[in-house]
């Protein structure tokens, strides 16, 4: 067995006593843990303070009397202030690095009974950072009897060996993660990955956040709930404000982000703090930061790395500490090269950068986000909705096909439930309001070359929804042509004309008869709607 070492510091109040025999009915840590049978000490290590030398010299003794195997180490730490923190800290520190330690040769216990609160707790953290490769030590007086001994355990700081630990760890970051997502149970293992590591992001770090991606894939609420997650863990104290840098232009721009002093400008008539300065100890979410001029851009990076900036027409800095999370659609390294986006801004934003992808490159979402947006509808109206079968199943295989596009992402998906939970009949969705919402969607997000080919009013919209697009233009030229000629057989001359000198015999009405039944179409629907 290799040699037990124990550092610790002398309890100048736990271990003193009055010479005499009664000493022996008393609990003194530092003799008591040597008094165990199944602890042996070969070194103790006592840190001491010049005053208590003759402390030390006294339990020397007292030790050599129950354990003789046991040699005692004074080591002498003088401190100015034994509560200053950062004095005890570094002194430790020092000694720790120059104490010739050897782990492989000897087992170190580290003795956190005795001494200052501010020196168990520095005990405890060069342990836990493995300045001291070791097990901390506790010893405690036995309870309802006399015993000089006391009682003694370890503690193993590996948190994995911690069955119960291990797995309250595990659920509090599952909920944090869920936190994150507003509780949404999405499915997309990309995404995942990634809130994953924003929420360790988040609650361990307070540089700026870099969150990009198209208009309305949910930046903003990102942002949001990484701020009440933060302030569920106590990491910030102020407010979480937040400005579209879009619309924010000239002197204006400048007033609303830095404040200004009355009289910066014409209209100035009092002073204005600013949104930076709205935002001290907590978070400033500036979205689309891409759209900042150049000017603005300098003042924010200033404000960033130095806590402080100048108001519009103040002599004077004011201080703010916030954290900032920034939003984009843009490509800021493009816009870097265009001479629109400074570079060493965007480097200070780049640690941590995080692609939210859109609605369509997450479909497997797009079912339990459309229970969330049922959810939320009924928290705004008081009304709880709901789809009847086929008509969430007709809704989730458009919304989940390549023919939905979903250009506006979950801006979409969201106005898209709120039209159909209100025009629903009775707080139930059914498939006729399906049809028309597909109908509308399509609609609107059909490109105009195709929005004005005219089948809308021929073809039902499953039809419309089956058509690839390679087809839908050729169809609609068909129907172009019939409705421009005086025939069948015309409109088959027409189309055909390139083929027809390839054949022996022609039949171009009947071959356009049978292209058009193909859409269940006839030759009258098209002249009907002309």
């Amino acid at each position: 067995m290799k040699p037990v070492v124990v550092i610790g510091f002398v309890g100048s109040t736990l271990d003193a006593s009055k010479r005499g025999p009664t000493r022996w009915n008393q609990w003194r840590p530092s003799v008591g843990l040597t008094m165990h049978e199944d602890l042996r000490v070969d070194r103790f290590v006592m840190i001491h303070g010049g005053v208590h030398r003759g402390l030390v010299d006294y339990l020397a003794e007292d030790i050599a009397a129950v354990s003789p195997e046991t040699m005692v180490e004074p080591i002498l730490m003088d401190f100015e202030d034994a509560w200053d923190f950062e004095e005890v800290y570094g002194k430790l520190l020092d000694f720790v690095r120059s104490y010739p330690l050897d782990p492989d040769a000897e087992d170190y216990l580290i003795h956190i009974t005795t001494g200052t609160h501010v020196a168990q707790i520095c005990l405890f953290l060069l342990t836990e950072a493995h300045y001291l490769p070791g097990q901390l030590l506790q010893t405690q007086p036995r309870r309802g009897a006399v015993d000089p001994k006391g009682v003694w355990n370890t503690i193993d700081l590996d948190l994995s060996r911690y069955d119960s630990i291990a797995t309250r760890f595990a659920v509090a970051t599952a909920e944090s993660t869920s936190f994150l997502k507003s509780g949404i149970d999405t499915r997309n293992a990309a995404f995942n990955r990634m809130i994953d590591e924003i929420e360790q992001v988040a609650v361990r770090s307070r540089a700026p956040i870099l969150l990009m991606g198209p208009t309305g894939a949910g930046k903003s609420q990102l942002a949001r709930r990484i701020y009440d997650l933060k302030k569920l863990r106590h990491q910030v104290k102020g407010p979480f404000v937040e400005v579209n840098c879009a619309t924010l232009k000239g002197d204006g721009a400048m007033s609303a982000l830095f404040g200004h002093k009355r009289g910066a400008f014409t209209g100035a008539a009092s002073d204005r703090p600013g949104l930076l300065k709205s935002a001290n100890t907590g978070t400033l979410f500036l979205d689309e930061i891409g759209e900042l001029g150049l000017d603005e851009q300098a003042m924010i990076l200033r404000a960033i790395e130095e806590k402080r900036f100048f108001p519009m027409g103040a002599d004077k800095e004011v201080e703010s500490d916030f954290q900032l999370i920034a939003g984009t659609n843009r490509d800021l390294a493009s816009r870097v090269t265009e001479g629109r986006f400074r570079d060493d801004l965007l480097a200070r934003l780049n640690l941590w950068t995080f692609q939210l992808p859109g609605l369509a490159e997450r479909r497997e979402d797009i079912e339990p986000n459309l229970d969330y947006e049922l959810d939320r509808f009924a928290e705004r109206e008081g009304e709880r909705v709901t789809f009847n079968k086929e008509a969430r199943e007709s809704y989730l295989a458009f919304a989940t096909s390549a023919s939905a596009t979903w250009p506006g992402n979950f801006r979409d998906l969201a106005s898209s439930v709120t039209r159909m939970a209100t025009f629903s009949p009775k707080g139930r969705i059914d498939k006729s309001l399906v049809d028309a919402e597909i109908a509308r969607l399509s609609a609107a997000w059909r490109p105009t070359s195709v929005a004005e080919d005219g089948l809308d009013d021929l073809l039902s919209t499953e039809t419309l929804q089956s058509l690839d697009p390679f087809d839908r233009v050729q169809l609609s030229h068909v129907v172009e042509v019939c409705r421009g000629s005086r025939s069948l057989s015309e409109a088959g001359r027409s189309l055909f004309s390139a083929s027809r000198a390839q054949r022996s015999t022609t039949n171009d009405a009947d071959r356009l008869r049978k292209y058009l039944a193909r859409f269940d179409l006839t030759w009258a629907n098209l002249r009907e709607t002309r």
